[in-house]
C-alpha cells in the first residue's frame, strides 16, 4: 500500500493549513509596510502604501501625513484595502507570491483618545527614532485599520479564507 498522502485527505490537509499558518504569520511579522487600496472622492481608485504596526486582534496602524491622497480618501470614506506580499527578490515563482489582503474598516485615532497611546507605543516599537522624530508633526495622524474579512495565497491552487474573531482561522478556497 502507498505511503502517499492523497490531495485532500485530513492529514495532506491539516499540513497544508499548518504551512499556510506560518506564512501568514510570517507576512505579518516580516513585512514593515503595506499595500493600500483608497478610493479618490471621483471613485477612482488609488494604490499607496505605508508603514505600519499590528496589534494581537490583528488591527493594523498607519501613521501618515495629511499631505498624502490616500489620507483624504481614508478619512472620506472610512474603508480600505491592504496588502502584505512576499519580497520578489525572495519568490522562486514570481506568479505566486506570497500574498495577504484584508478589507477594513478605517478609523482615525485622535492623540487625545485612549487609544492612542498604545498605538504609539507600538508604532514606536517597530519604528523607533524615526516615529520618535515625526510624532509630533501636527500634519501626521494614526489610523487604525480593522480588518473585516481576508485572503492569504500561498502558491497555485492554495488560496484561503481567513476568518475567525481572531482573524486567525485559515479555509483552503476550493474551486
Amino acid at each position: 500500500m502507498s505511503e502517499q498522502k492523497q490531495a485532500g485527505s485530513p492529514q495532506s490537509d491539516a499540513e497544508a493549513i499548518a504551512k499556510a499558518q506560518a506564512i501568514y504569520q510570517d507576512l505579518l511579522t516580516r513585512q514593515q509596510s503595506i499595500m493600500l487600496a483608497t478610493i479618490n472622492a471621483d471613485g477612482s481608485p488609488l494604490a499607496s502604501y505605508a508603514p505600519f504596526a499590528v496589534d494581537s486582534d490583528k488591527n493594523f496602524y498607519i501613521f501618515i501625513s495629511t499631505l498624502s491622497q490616500h489620507t483624504d480618501n481614508l478619512l472620506r470614506t472610512g474603508q480600505a484595502s491592504l496588502m502584505l506580499i512576499a519580497d520578489e527578490a525572495e519568490t522562486p515563482q514570481i506568479f505566486a507570491r506570497h500574498r495577504l489582503t484584508f478589507s477594513c474598516r478605517v478609523e482615525l485615532l485622535q492623540r487625545e483618545s485612549d487609544d492612542w497611546p498604545d498605538a504609539a507605543a507600538r508604532y514606536e516599537e517597530r519604528f523607533g527614532d524615526f516615529f520618535k522624530l515625526v510624532r509630533g508633526f501636527s500634519d501626521f495622524k494614526m489610523f487604525r485599520l480593522a480588518p473585516t474579512e481576508g485572503s492569504l495565497v500561498v502558491g497555485f491552487g492554495q488560496a484561503y479564507t481567513v476568518q475567525g474573531d481572531a482573524l486567525d482561522q485559515l479555509t483552503l478556497r476550493r474551486g
